[in-house]
């Protein structure tokens, strides 16, 4: 295994290169931004040239989000989910749709991967949550989630092993995080550009208080002629060494905020992600799984099983949600441009010998300035 891509120079951000994106940024411009959310990646990178199944080239890798940090007891969050086309997968989701919470980290990896990294995550949690898993009749409900990437990887190995998710979440921090090549985003394909990790935050202003949106997506999906960044129809002009030829894939969107939100009014926000995807082009093709989910770290309790017959939460107002709704919808339009801008090229295995480019930030740039969108 390297991380060579890691250490990498890093390319500029949108906002670095002067893309006009709506809305106030937190700090980092990312998920992390959300208190107490920590982000970790394993990468593999191992190989080139023409495929063997079970031997590479490897190209894959997870990504592990912790809501609440390396957390000791496995301390729900209060979720909802949304799925704008359903050809994807994400575990956990039944009992978010009807408890509302989901306890552990959130993992996502590569479509091939999931059972592996569903096994992986109940034995972390097993590991790191004893008192509730060996003294109690506690059961493990994870959340992982999963995009293809069959073109640049050798998808059918399945190379992703224990140990992969177990770096990725012991690993997870706070602060800046990598964005492209990275975790289970390293062989990604967006809008037929080289795709990957990405992430965006938002400060939402709601009565007398503000509030972070965190944003991190696993970008997969579009087709060329679809893009758009800013309004200015990308995918019309830049049309070299598109690979797919049309949507064959996913995008995993996670939301975060420190909102505090009851899950059928964080239901409501991870539907806006489909806004937010759809402000870049894509309308959500037949062939993408395009599934959101949305936390709040807001009104922590014990783990359910332990607390009391009542409980309290704090919630806002309905009638005061726009401004998150709108952080939510940026956020995620600015997240996936900055995962196609942070990506890096890499060779293709199904076809062999081909390279899928990152997007050229020139050509983008020369785009923006002809259309007018620089300030």
């Amino acid at each position: 295994m390297t991380k060579r891509r890691n250490r990498e120079k890093r390319k500029l951000r949108g906002r670095e290169l002067g893309l006009p994106f709506a809305g106030v940024t937190g700090p980092l411009n990312a998920i992390t931004d959300v208190p107490g959310v920590k982000v970790g990646y394993s990468t593999i990178i191992k190989g080139e040239g023409d495929v063997v199944t079970g031997k590479g080239p490897v190209r894959t890798g997870v990504t592990a989000i912790l809501p609440r940090g390396h957390s000791q007891s496995p301390t729900p969050v209060w979720a909802g989910f949304h799925a704008l086309n359903g050809n994807g997968e994400m575990t956990g989701t039944h009992w978010i749709h009807d408890a509302g919470y989901f306890q552990g980290p959130m993992v996502i990896t590569n479509t091939h991967s999931v059972g592996m990294a569903h096994h992986a995550t109940v034995k972390w949690m097993i590991n790191n949550y004893k008192d509730a898993h060996l003294d109690h009749h506690m059961w493990a409900l994870p959340v992982v989630a999963e995009t293809y990437d069959g073109e640049l990887n050798d998808i059918n190995g399945q190379h992703v092993k224990e140990k992969h998710v177990f770096e990725a979440i012991d690993s997870a921090t706070g602060g800046a995080i990598a964005e492209g090549n990275v975790g289970g985003g390293t062989a990604m394909v967006c809008y037929e550009f080289k795709g990957g990790t990405g992430t965006s935050s938002r400060i939402a202003r709601v009565g007398k208080k503000k509030y972070t949106v965190g944003v991190l997506v696993q970008a997969n999906h579009g087709s060329r002629s679809w893009l758009s960044v800013l309004g200015v129809p990308v995918g019309k002009h830049l049309t070299e060494d598109a690979v797919r030829g049309g949507d064959q894939g996913s995008i995993i969107v996670a939301l975060a905020t420190d909102a505090p939100m009851m899950p059928h009014q964080l239901t409501r926000i991870a539907k806006r992600a489909s806004i937010g995807i759809g402000r870049n082009g894509t309308p959500g093709g037949n062939s993408s799984g395009d599934i959101f989910l949305a936390f709040s770290v807001a009104n922590e309790t014990p783990i359910h099983q332990q607390a009391p017959a009542q409980m309290k939460m704090t919630f806002i107002n309905d009638e005061y949600f726009d401004p998150l709704y709108l952080a939510g919808v940026e956020a995620v339009e600015e997240a996936v441009v900055n995962a196609m801008l942070a990506a890096r090229d890499m060779t293709t295995v199904r076809p062999a010998g081909r390279v899928c480019r990152a997007i050229d930030t020139d050509k983008l740039m020369a785009l923006m300035r002809r259309y007018n969108r620089l300030a």
